[in-house]
């Protein structure tokens, strides 16, 4: 096709090209059970005998498990590898980034989003990790924030914390809600349900007592204090055997008061 006459009888002139930054990067495509990692044409060494035919001699496959991670790191090593580039997938990639940050490598996380621009591009596993070890020699990609290893510890921490708070916060709905099922009254009389009181009550209710309360420090946030359990029976009881009452009439006449003439 014809570049396009531009005004003031200029050609445009043709686009430069692009100029590898990283000339010794790998790129690894990261699964759940096997990671693929292509490295540049000229530094891999010759292929294992088993290597498959139909696989380019720069491209491996290895495995997920730890003695796997460890061949990885040291094939790459013998490729005089620096800088290494994946995408994050789901949480498979924690392990192999650790380790090879342990190594000495220059690791690289990349949102999947950046290497997927390019509209036609064949896709397969073999093909996805040579992509990204292209992109990444050319420095088209821009790792994620990672922050330091203190600050990740204590993440986790927090994270954990959060979660088995919230899971808590189920587990006492879920009791209330099956009190609530039984007739049990327990959250009209006192205001926390998985409190002293309201564990003391509950093991008492399962341990069969139904006579007495027993009675757990000094609780002031309990509602009518004595013999709460019975409280709740009594009050089971009394609705249950409540007699009958007539019904109430809007408006009754009255014997005494003569009915108005019309």
């Amino acid at each position: 096709m014809t570049p396009r006459y531009q005004k003031k009888g200029r050609w445009p002139s043709a686009p430069a090209r692009l100029r590898v930054t990283n000339p010794h990067a790998a790129g690894i495509d990261v699964h759940a059970n096997v990671h693929w990692v292509a490295v540049p044409a000229g530094d891999a060494p010759a292929p294992p005998p088993d290597h498959p035919p139909k696989l380019p001699p720069y491209v491996r496959s290895f495995g997920a498990c730890t003695a796997d991670l460890i061949a990885l790191a040291d094939w790459l090593k013998t490729c005089r590898i620096r800088t290494v580039v994946m995408e994050s997938t789901g949480v498979y990639w924690i392990p192999l980034f650790e380790l090879l940050e342990s190594r000495g490598f220059e690791v690289l996380l990349v949102e999947p989003r950046q290497s997927r621009h390019a509209p036609g591009r064949p896709k397969s596993d073999v093909l996805d990790c040579q992509w990204l070890q292209r992109l990444h020699s050319y420095g088209l990609l821009s790792g994620s924030f990672r922050p330091a290893e203190q600050i990740i510890v204590l993440r986790g921490y927090l994270r954990q914390r959060q979660m088995l708070i919230r899971y808590a916060g189920q587990h006492v709905q879920h009791m209330q809600k099956a009190l609530e099922q039984m007739n049990i009254k327990l959250t009209e009389v006192v205001s926390d349900v998985s409190g002293v009181t309201g564990m003391a009550i509950i093991r008492a209710i399962l341990n069969g007592q139904r006579a007495a309360l027993p009675r757990s420090g000094n609780s002031k946030r309990v509602k009518a204090w004595p013999a709460m359990p019975c409280r709740c029976e009594l009050r089971l009881a009394a609705e249950s055997h409540r007699p009958e009452r007539p019904p109430i009439r809007r408006w009754q006449a009255n014997p005494a008061r003569p009915a108005a003439t019309p």
